[in-house]
């Protein structure tokens, strides 16, 4: 994941995380398997400073942008590129979010999937048909709605969803 940009300039930011957080985020953007980087608290930390990395290149290059938005672990990022945290902050916040959201789902494991190519009212009827623990976490985009809920639910929903004509639901790790 990291090893294009070991040697740059930008990949500062990594030992800086890794300083903030007493975590080798080296090791993990270079030598983590796939098991690893599905931990949210690897995931959320290395897709972070993978992302401001990128960005400081770009700016290195002369590039600076115009606004920056973000979507869900996104919103950080660009929190922290448009100056409104500073980088160590948004380190910190994303470590504790990572953290928070893996205790979150050990004291109550659900599940998540992505709904594709139906409409957000029947993916809500599918949720209701369900007749268990799940619900819309998500309006991605038009066509693109992630349910999320105990593990028997999402599999109830996602079952309507397909015959109400969804065209994929796939699980979310």
């Amino acid at each position: 994941m990291g090893r294009p940009w070991v040697g740059h300039e930008s990949w500062e930011l990594v030992d800086e995380a890794s300083a903030i957080t007493g975590r080798d985020v080296g090791a993990l953007l270079l030598d983590a398997d796939a098991d690893t980087l599905k931990d949210t608290r690897n995931a959320q930390l290395t897709t972070f400073v993978s992302s401001l990395m990128v960005l400081d290149a770009v700016e290195r290059l002369g590039v600076e942008p115009s606004f920056c938005a973000g979507h869900s672990l996104g919103e950080y990022t660009a929190l922290t590129a448009n100056g409104a945290l500073g980088y160590d902050d948004g380190v910190r916040l994303v470590l504790e979010r990572g953290d928070a959201m893996h205790q979150a789902g050990l004291e109550s494991p659900g599940a998540m999937s992505a709904v594709l190519g139906l409409d957000d009212d029947l993916v809500e009827v599918a949720c209701r048909r369900a007749d268990d623990q799940v619900w819309v976490a998500n309006f991605n985009a038009p066509g693109q709605v992630v349910i999320a809920g105990s593990p028997s639910g999402i599999e109830k929903a996602s079952s309507h969803a397909k015959e109400l004509g969804a065209k994929r639901v796939m699980s979310l790790p």
